[in-house]
């Protein structure tokens, strides 16, 4: 069974049982059922001994880690004024002659006559869901870290715009961009309802106690489960896939599923605790241990230095196609990584996040030993990556940047050795899902394999800032005896760049009909924000 606040146990763990040994034996690959973990700790993540008000810029400090020191400099850029005033720009830009939106922000090119600025995508695509959800990140921040809002280091008397402005324009905003995707919530016709519904509308409840949004939430759930499958044990991903050497469209014949499923499960347990009903909790349980059994690969690890976990690693297939009357695999493939066998960085960030997130629903432990084995075998490929991958940073010394900004594929041909394509995209989601695993190791009492993974966590996080922010930054305009009016610009005139993050990689697969790279990603952005709002919830910064 699940457990639906995984933050407010009391019950003491046994300290006289090592979680390692535990770990071993909840082998994914084996038929015994693991133990349902339901004692756990209550421990919580201390603070770091330096808070964000305790920062002096340049300074060198301890994140909460016995073996890493981080740029506290860099990593305070998630919470720079460029980033809220990047986000707002495009909110407010967007909207226009698309009130109520359409279409929604999706990429931007790094180059070409479009460089610059968003892409705007169709509002039924998968990725509808994550702008809005970067604004109602945003918001968190205004409503429970006043600190860093509208950014760290602003002076309340030399701001162009009151707080109590900038907040009353988000919440615009967020209605703004929300009202579609919250008409989405009956959509049957794709896996991708944790993505659309959840980033804002699971926020708007949190943040608001709107029972509008918990509705559309839980209407989304079971939209959600309508795609499951006894037969397969799973929940369908895509009704058909069709690429330049591949056409499967048989809904009577064919299920497919893919490893990014492993996030919208999120979804089914949040809404079975909600409901106080098991059975989406069930679905969710049965379609993630189905995917151990289909979707995972069993690996090796030559010349790996690090050995605190364990555990088996793994990779993973992207797509499995199933017989859909009969549950058995009928073929392994990709359709947005390099090749069936390889492995696809952002498909590996998918499962290392959403096992975490099963696990720590579940409290099953042979997910959590999945995660665990996910993530080391990410880290693993980072670091056994080709020295190409990195490369000089401007200034005194022999300091290096891009060794943990994953190529997109880890497994693909690198085509150009003085810029190899990354997918700094999957750098910030396995980060997330590694700062999550971090924790979850913290409450089980094993500080060994926490500290492991919060400073895995860490380190792609400042080395995806260091390689991958937008130097093209935006500024909030003064307008002195105008304050009703919020408008922003270039830092640096005629320079702008919408996104956040570069370096991310939608999709290279040589099959696809629409084959895009080396751009910024709505996705990369919010799990930017996303990993800097996770770490003041944790009491980190």
């Amino acid at each position: 069974m699940f457990t639906s606040d995984i933050s407010t146990s009391t019950q003491p763990h046994d300290s006289t049982v090592l979680v390692q040994e535990t770990l071993d034996k909840a082998s994914p690959m084996s038929s015994e059922e693991s133990k349902d973990g339901s004692e756990r700790s209550a421990l919580r993540t201390p603070p770091s001994d330096t808070s964000v008000s305790d920062y002096q810029p340049g300074e060198m400090v301890k994140l909460r880690s016995p073996d890493e020191s981080y740029n506290m400099e860099k990593l305070l850029e998630m919470f720079s004024e460029t980033i809220i005033a990047k986000t707002l720009r495009v909110a407010i830009e967007a909207l226009e002659k698309n009130n109520p939106p359409t279409v929604y922000p999706e990429f931007v090119p790094q180059k070409g006559h479009d460089s610059g600025k968003y892409i705007l995508r169709d509002a039924n695509f998968w990725t509808c869901g994550f702008f809005p959800g970067s604004l109602y990140l945003l918001r968190e921040r205004a409503v429970k870290y006043p600190r860093v809002f509208p950014y760290l280091g602003h002076e309340k008397d030399n701001l162009p715009y009151s707080s109590s402005l900038l907040r009353q324009k988000l919440i615009s905003l967020c209605k703004d961009w929300t009202g579609p995707v919250e008409a989405m919530q009956s959509r049957t016709d794709t896996h991708d309802m944790g993505f659309i519904i959840q980033p804002s509308l699971r926020k708007d409840w949190e943040l608001t106690g709107n029972e509008k949004s918990l509705q559309a939430v839980l209407t989304a759930a079971k939209s959600l489960a309508s795609r499951y499958s006894p037969a397969v044990g799973a929940i369908r991903s895509w009704d058909v896939l069709s690429q330049a050497n591949v056409s499967i469209t048989s809904m009577t014949q064919d299920f497919l599923v893919i490893v990014d499923s492993m996030m919208n499960l999120d979804l089914l347990f949040y809404a079975s605790s909600h409901l106080s009903d098991p059975t989406y909790a069930e679905i969710a349980i049965t379609h993630a241990k189905t995917l151990i059994k289909s979707d995972l690969r069993p690996e090796t690890a030559p010349g790996r230095t690090d050995t605190r976990y364990k555990g088996t690693l793994y990779s993973h297939y992207h797509v499995v196609n199933f017989d859909a009357k009969t549950g058995e695999v009928k073929e392994r493939r990709t359709a947005q990584g390099y090749s069936a066998e390889s492995t696809w960085a952002r498909g590996q960030a998918w499962g290392i996040f959403g096992y975490t997130q099963t696990y720590n629903w579940s409290r099953d432990k042979e997910f959590l030993s999945v995660a665990c084995g996910m993530a080391e075998y990410f880290l693993w490929r980072l670091e056994t990556s080709p020295a190409c991958v990195e490369r000089p940073i401007a200034g005194p010394g022999s300091s290096t940047t891009g060794r943990y900004v994953p190529l997109w594929d880890f497994d693909a041909p690198i085509e150009d050795e003085s810029n190899p394509l990354r997918d700094s995209s999957a750098g910030v989601i396995a980060a997330n899902g590694m700062l999550l695993l971090s924790q979850s190791m913290t409450e089980l009492g094993d500080e060994i394999l926490a500290e492991r993974y919060r400073s895995a966590a860490m380190k792609i996080v400042t080395d995806t800032l260091e390689f991958s922010l937008s130097t093209e930054k935006a500024r909030f305009v003064d307008h002195t005896g105008t304050p009703e009016k919020i408008e922003v610009e270039d830092a640096v005139t005629g320079q702008r760049f919408d996104a956040i993050l570069k370096n991310a990689t939608a999709n290279h697969n040589s099959n696809d009909h629409d084959r895009y790279s080396d751009h910024g990603l709505v996705y990369a952005d919010y799990y930017l924000l996303e990993f800097g709002n996770q770490l003041l919830r944790m009491g980190l910064l």
